[in-house]
């Protein structure tokens, strides 16, 4: 009790000592906003995470180092929205993803918040992570969907609580991916390089942050742009 009372003490401390700090990447606008109007630079805001480990080079570029393990958060709370980004992966086996309708408050031990996660892990994940001959499911790598921290979902395409994409397409290592994510009034439809392959519904929490997630292995993302809905 005494050690876990310790560890919530210690990220409260380094949560509030961080909050203050924000980094623009990405651009966001609303559906119903003149097209005379210019996107807005969407700011970011470090949870739990080092200063240098989120950074933007002079081409717009996020590069994540991937730790320590933990996310940084959207300034503001978002309902429906389409969601666009491209990822890459650097370090075989990489492991993140995006966080929607977070509340953007990380478990003291995973250091991860809830919400419903979209899954971005590269494909070398499945060898790396084979136990005893246990090969564990293709659909890992393939931008499964679930939710987190007590958040329930119903699953298109359910690999147990999970929803896996019904086709394999995301690319290896050093290759570019992209993400288009429709969120709206609790259900998510997942495009994996132009198509539509993966969804939930009935999600139980519909609204909260967007939290970008450093685990481990250093991600490049690139032209995150989000579309706010009515």
């Amino acid at each position: 009790m005494i050690k876990r009372l310790t560890a919530v003490f210690c990220l409260l401390i380094l949560v509030n000592a961080n909050t203050s700090a924000q980094l623009e990447f990405g651009t966001i606008t609303s559906l119903n906003a003149p097209v005379t109007d210019k996107p807005v630079r969407l700011k970011w805001v470090n949870v739990n995470t080092a200063d240098d480990t989120w950074t933007v080079n002079n081409d717009g570029m996020l590069i994540s180092t991937g730790l320590p393990i933990g996310v940084m958060r959207s300034e503001k709370q978002y309902e429906n929205f389409i969601m666009h980004v491209e990822w890459r992966h650097m370090e075989k086996g990489g492991n993140s993803g995006v966080f929607v309708w977070s509340k953007a408050e990380p478990d003291p031990e995973s250091r991860l918040p809830d919400g419903v996660e979209v899954q971005m892990l590269e494909l070398g994940w499945v060898e790396l992570n084979t136990k005893d001959g246990v090969v564990p499911p293709i659909a890992y790598v393939h931008g499964e969907l679930f939710g987190v921290g007590g958040v329930k979902t119903v699953p298109d395409n359910p690999r147990g609580e999970r929803s896996k994409s019904n086709e394999n397409r995301c690319k290896g290592k050093g290759e570019w991916n992209t993400y288009d994510v429709v969120c709206v009034d609790g259900v998510i439809k997942l495009s994996v390089n132009g198509k539509f392959v993966n969804g939930i519904s009935n999600s139980t929490q519909r609204k909260g942050y967007l939290c970008l997630d450093a685990e481990s292995a250093q991600i490049h993302m690139r032209n995150f742009r989000l579309i706010e809905l009515p």
